[in-house]
């Protein structure tokens, strides 16, 4: 039998919030349900498969952008998976440089952080840090 589930259902199932499935249907990640003769929403098995695909997608970071391609590809099964292999490769490329950003800026936090005297904000050297720049240990932390 084909579970029918109302967009409440859906949410709870999918473990977000209502308007998450009203703007992912929106921008076209999950298709348009059908609508019963009181024009609700009505959603079945593959509505939720699709929302648990986008939900994890976005849980490992994937933009909205590359989740669509992947839905597009994976929407025609004997498609090469080699097109979902080089997003993820790119993705995991893209972590990779955040992580390593992000390591920098905690060394650069506990080197500041640790070089701190706590007198007075005229001689704190977080503040001093923080004003230029240049007395950075590293640049990599950019948030760029």
């Amino acid at each position: 039998m084909n579970r029918r589930y109302s967009i409440g259902q859906m949410a709870e199932a999918g473990n977000c919030k209502v308007q998450t499935i009203r703007y992912y249907e929106q921008i076209g990640l999950l298709p348009e349900p059908e609508r019963s003769e009181g024009n609700q929403r009505i959603y079945h098995q593959n509505h939720l498969d699709r929302l648990g695909f986008v939900r994890h997608s976005r849980e490992l970071g994937f933009s909205l952008d590359r989740i669509r391609e992947i839905l597009a590809i994976s929407d025609d099964p004997s498609h090469s998976c080699e097109e979902v292999d080089q997003i993820a490769r790119s993705h995991l490329q893209e972590v990779e440089s955040k992580i390593k950003r992000l390591q920098s800026m905690r060394m650069e936090l506990k080197r500041m952080i640790n070089q701190c005297a706590g007198n007075q904000v005229a001689d704190c050297r977080i503040i001093e840090i923080l004003s230029d720049h240049s007395l950075c240990l590293s640049g990599t932390h950019s948030s760029q």
